[in-house]
Formats: structure tokens, sequence, C-alpha cells
């Protein structure tokens, strides 16, 4: 994987917003993966502000979200759904039809991931995508364990990840829902190109163990070293636990 370290978050997002921009600009049509939590937001900040300094036509992209929680509506202010619209489509002119979002509310879940699945295939697959990385190792919800499911499907959260989510529910992990739908790692594996954004020390020791661990389902993340376009970005304090730092741009 490769790895580009930053001497900030800030800058990373920056990076980040530069490196999306590009890649919207050379093809329009560009489909997008992306994430949710507290570490994109500068980046989603970062995006919007350069999409309208540029006054970039981002009307025939198309984006999928790697999860939602289950049982969470649509129009409810937790929902990762309005998370994006907070932060970025209620900000740039990505058409409706082409945003994609799994439904917390479905009521045949198996259904609700196959229908996913053929949405991602019909838009011809994924190019870029967006990860996160929690601080158990997971990507999308795609928890640690003796085994990972490889396709969209409903997942159990861990204490820790519910706990990371609190913010959302008014800071009460108790509120936070105990299962979720998300994108399976195959999915994300089968992504033209990922760029993984973490940043902050509280994440220096998953990082290290990703890039530099061994494969296992116990640290989703390091299943992304079998991927040919993987790059991480990183800031410092992220990068801290790694053997062997690349120098920061």
């Amino acid at each position: 994987m490769r790895i580009r370290i930053f001497a900030t978050p800030a800058a990373a997002a920056r990076g980040l917003a530069a490196e999306v921009v590009g890649a919207i600009a050379a093809n329009p049509r560009l489909v997008l993966g992306l994430a949710t939590g507290r570490t994109p937001v500068p980046f989603y900040r970062q995006l919007v502000a350069r999409c309208r300094a540029v006054d970039l036509d981002c009307s025939s992209i198309t984006t999928f979200n790697l999860d939602e929680f289950l049982g969470i509506g649509a129009d409810d202010r937790r929902s990762y759904r309005v998370f994006m619209e907070r932060h970025l489509f209620d900000h740039v002119d990505v058409s409706s039809r082409r945003i994609h979002f799994l439904n917390g509310l479905s009521r045949d879940i198996e259904a609700e991931c196959r229908r996913y699945e053929r949405a991602i295939r019909r838009a011809g697959g994924i190019d870029l995508q967006i990860l996160g990385l929690g601080a158990n190792g997971h990507i999308g919800f795609n928890e640690p364990g003796a085994s990972l499911i490889a396709r969209t499907h409903r997942v159990r959260l861990r204490p820790a990840t519910r706990r990371a989510n609190a913010g959302i529910f008014d800071g009460r992990a108790t509120a936070v829902p105990r299962e979720a739908l998300s994108m399976g790692m195959a999915t994300i594996l089968h992504t033209r190109r990922i760029v993984l954004l973490a940043t902050g020390a509280s994440k220096a020791r998953c990082v290290a163990q990703a890039v530099e661990g061994p494969l296992t389902t116990r640290v989703p993340a390091s299943l992304l070293q079998l991927h040919g376009n993987a790059e991480i970005w990183l800031d410092r304090a992220a990068a801290r636990s790694l053997s062997r730092l690349p120098a920061a741009p």
C-alpha cells in the first residue's frame, strides 16, 4: 500500500479534496464511494470549498455510501444520509438520483443488501472509494471477527464502535443502534482505487497493524494489503507507530 503522511489533519483533508476534484475533472462520470464519521468532515468541508472555487460540475458523478444504521430512517437527523447532506450534498450539485444509500428501515434486509450490490454493478463499479478507519481496525462497519461477510450485509456493532458514534446520538452510546448495514470487504476490494484517511494518535496502533501487520479478519483494514491500488493518507500522529515513515508532503 502506498502511504502519504501530512503534517496535520487539515493538510491531509486539503490534499484529499484536491485529489477528488482532480478525479472528477478528469472523469465527470466518476463513481465515488464515501465514508462517514468525524475524520472525513474536514475533507468534505475542503471538497465543497474547492468545488465552488473552480465551479466544478458534479451533476454526473455517482456516489455510494458505505453504511447506515439499522432502524434509522433517511430523514432521521442521526442517519448517515442526513450527515452526508449536511456536510456535502446540500452544497454541491450531485444529482439526487445518482446518490445512493442503504435503507436502514427496509423490511427485507437481505433484499436491500442485494439491491445495493446490483446498483453498484449497474453503475459500473466504484472508481474511487474513500475510507475511514475505526479504532478497532474496522472499515465501513466490517467489524473484527473470526470471519467476514464478503458483500453488503447486516452487522452487529461492537461496543467500541457504538461508543465512537455516540456523538451523533447526543453523546449516549446506549442510544446507538446495535446493528447496521455495510458494504462487505469484497465489495470494497473490488473498487478501482482506495484512499483510506486516518488522523490522530488514537489511530496509530491500528494503522501500523493494517499496514505492516499480517492479513487478518481481526483487523479488517489489513485486507487492503491485497488491493493493487490502495493508498493510506495519514497525519503525523496517526503515522507515529509505523516502522518506516515516508517524508511528509
